[in-house]
């Protein structure tokens, strides 16, 4: 009798890494919105996929030292989502961006014990990918609100 598969729980608070966030991270299709960027992101750094982050990050804003340190003893815990701006927007101005989003989140994390948030606004673009022409969001930067 054949083993029953377990799907995993995606990181960023999907049902299941398979169903979320997994084919973004391997390339078999594209996130459609800036949230799903910003969710498979999250997942990206907590499983240390430097290439994706890097590959989602817009080039006017790309670090040229590497995102993630191997040896850091980071653990994510947990991701919320506190506003897709623009959604909450289209309803006040019609006349927004399509191409152009934000998002705020709160990610939680453990680095030596001690318990951290990460409270980040963070900007995203839609741009065509410079292989293929297909629109694709990228990470553009983000700020902190006080």
């Amino acid at each position: 009798m054949p083993k029953p598969t377990i799907a995993l729980p995606c990181p960023c608070g999907g049902p299941s890494l398979q169903t979320c966030c997994g084919p973004f991270l391997s390339g078999t299709a594209l996130p459609p919105t800036a949230e799903a960027l910003m969710r498979s992101r999250y997942t990206a750094y907590a499983q240390k996929n430097e290439a994706y982050l890097v590959d989602t990050w817009h080039r006017s804003t790309r670090p040229g030292e590497p995102v993630i340190d191997e040896k850091e003893p980071i653990r994510w815990l947990g991701l919320e989502i506190k506003s897709a701006l623009r959604l909450r927007q289209r309803k006040v101005n019609s006349t927004d961006d399509p191409d152009s989003d934000t998002v705020e989140f709160v990610a939680r994390f453990k680095v030596g014990g001690r318990a951290h948030r990460l409270h980040e606004v963070s900007r995203f673009l839609r741009e065509p990918d410079p292989d293929t022409g297909a629109p694709r969001w990228y990470y553009v930067d983000g700020s902190f609100p006080t």
